[in-house]
């Protein structure tokens, strides 16, 4: 959750586990089913249908929604969920939120969700995904990561 002035601003992502790329991400009024499920599309979108990749989640009920389990179904898509009340199961996730809480969100007053969800497309395109460095990857950014790989 973002907070903003005029309330709070929804974001969830899907992150690729091998580069830590985040490659489908929405944002919206409410916490619902079409939020997540429109992340996963523009996930689908990016990398393309490949068969038997495993989604993770946490168990809260818009990842357990019939629509969205459909939406993996129909996409060839393996689901798998954290155990109740164990977050750690879900550690890259929370840890790209506790990152986007410290480097942007608890630095910032957005007045408006416009405001908002600029500052987290820029956040998350041209920040995070192409200039962050990360541990993980050899202190390379995702998209370096994945060029270096491909090459």
């Amino acid at each position: 959750m973002i907070p903003t002035r005029q309330g709070w601003l929804y974001l969830a992502v899907i992150i690729d586990l091998y580069s830590r790329h985040v490659i489908g991400w929405a944002m919206s009024n409410n916490n619902n089913t079409l939020l997540v499920k429109d992340a996963l599309t523009m996930a689908i979108w990016r990398r393309g249908r490949v068969e038997s990749v495993v989604v993770h989640s946490d168990q809260g009920s818009t990842y357990a929604s019939g629509d969205y389990q459909r939406l993996l179904k129909e996409s060839s898509l393996r689901c798998s969920m954290s155990r109740k009340g164990e977050c750690l199961d879900n550690a890259v996730a929370e840890s790209f939120f506790g990152t986007l809480k410290t480097e942007l969100v608890d630095y910032e007053d957005y007045k408006t969700k416009q405001e908002a969800k600029q500052s987290l497309f820029e956040y998350i395109e041209v920040f995070y995904n192409r200039r962050r460095r990360h541990s993980y990857l050899g202190y390379v950014s995702p998209a370096e990561y994945e060029a270096k790989c491909a090459s």
